[in-house]
């Protein structure tokens, strides 16, 4: 499975307008009617860093290069999706091979958008989404069970995953997610999770889609939605799909201006970039050079040989060392020079979990 995160919710919510503007390409056909979006819109982001601006300030590189993640725009999902209603058992599929979900919801008024169950409810719509992610594990987990059962005759493994099994599926009948299953570490549950990747067991974040005016202060909806996030240690983002739209095609500082004109320091979108970013347990560490300065992006608590391959493999296989300066100790000194002729700089060895922010050079031998 791929480090993504699927875009998700019913029709007419902001789904596609909100993938054209963090795409920044019309790659997604944004109508008013459902099932504008067919087969899923596929997008690498990259994620904004005023970091790597500062680095390339002191280093004057010719290009500076951007960490990335995936976004997966997937169509509106409606009422029976889990039984193939709307081409649901298709989209759902597509949920199943993201890592994290955004899950965005409409929290506006607008008699000119329709809305595919007659009224603006987030709950309502949360639930019904949510519903149908649970009845398709429900499904995928009793066909598994069913073939553990002729395999638990002749197999002690099987048996054991079949126990496990029939816990989850007695637990997820009862409307509960699978990422609140009480006994998700144990390692059955774990080899459960890697064959049927469930839908109800990844990260979601909310999108609080809302109308200009409600930007700077929670309208009712927003304030439902957070209280109802809240109850699953969740986040919510609060942004205007319109506005963000607006944004696409502006330089940095024309949309920088044009946000602080709305009272407003980041834009929903960033928000979403770096809270998805973190959701998929990805952190960033630098290198800085002439030639580049760039952003190399690696998993939370990964080890310097292994960060070293995301550059290039040789660089793991003929590791010797990695020469670290944490970021602000390189902004403070000025420069990488300044920085090592202060003691700042570090030989790490193998066994250095390498922090976001590391700007770092590897010396390695092949």
């Amino acid at each position: 499975m791929g480090l993504s995160i699927g875009i998700v919710g019913l029709p007419n919510v902001g789904k596609s307008t909100t993938f054209n503007a963090l795409t920044k390409a019309q790659n997604a056909e944004a109508q008013n009617y459902p099932f504008c979006t067919i087969e899923p819109n596929k997008a690498i982001v990259p994620v904004p860093d005023a970091r790597l601006s500062k680095l390339a300030e002191l280093v004057n590189p010719e290009r500076i290069q951007y960490s990335v993640i995936e976004f997966v725009d997937i169509a509106g999902l409606v009422k029976g999706a889990s039984k193939g209603e709307g081409l649901g058992n298709q989209f759902l599929e597509n949920i199943r091979e993201t890592q994290v979900i955004l899950h965005m919801v409409r929290c506006f008024e607008d008699e000119n958008i329709t809305h595919v169950e007659g009224g603006v409810d987030p709950i309502r719509d949360i639930a019904i989404i949510e519903t149908e992610l649970i009845l398709a594990d429900i499904q995928r987990l009793e066909n598994r069970i069913e073939r553990l059962k002729k395999q638990s005759k002749h197999d002690k493994d099987a048996a054991a995953l079949l126990g496990v099994a029939q816990e989850v599926l007695a637990f997820i009948e009862q409307e509960q997610m699978v990422k609140n299953y009480p006994d998700s570490e144990s390692e059955l549950f774990k080899k459960l999770e890697s064959e049927l990747h469930f839908l109800t067991n990844k990260e979601i974040m909310y999108g609080a889609n809302v109308g200009e005016e409600d930007l700077l202060e929670d309208n009712e909806y927003v304030k439902q939605l957070k209280e109802h996030a809240q109850k699953s240690n969740s986040d919510v983002i609060v942004l205007c799909a319109k506005i963000e739209e607006e944004l696409v095609g502006l330089d940095d500082d024309e949309a920088q201006e044009f946000l602080t004109d709305l009272g407003i320091e980041e834009s929903g979108l960033t928000q979403i970039i770096h809270k998805g970013f973190d959701k998929l347990g990805l952190i960033s560490y630098f290198t800085a050079g002439v030639k580049e300065v760039r952003a190399w992006t690696i998993r939370k608590e990964t080890l310097a040989p292994k960060a070293a391959a995301v550059i290039h493999n040789d660089f793991e296989k003929g590791f010797i060392r990695a020469e670290v300066i944490g970021y602000e100790d390189y902004i403070n000194s000025g420069s990488e020079q300044k920085a090592k002729e202060a003691g700042l700089m570090r030989l790490e060895g193998k066994e250095y979990i390498v922090k976001d922010g590391d700007v770092m050079h590897f010396r390695f031998n092949v």
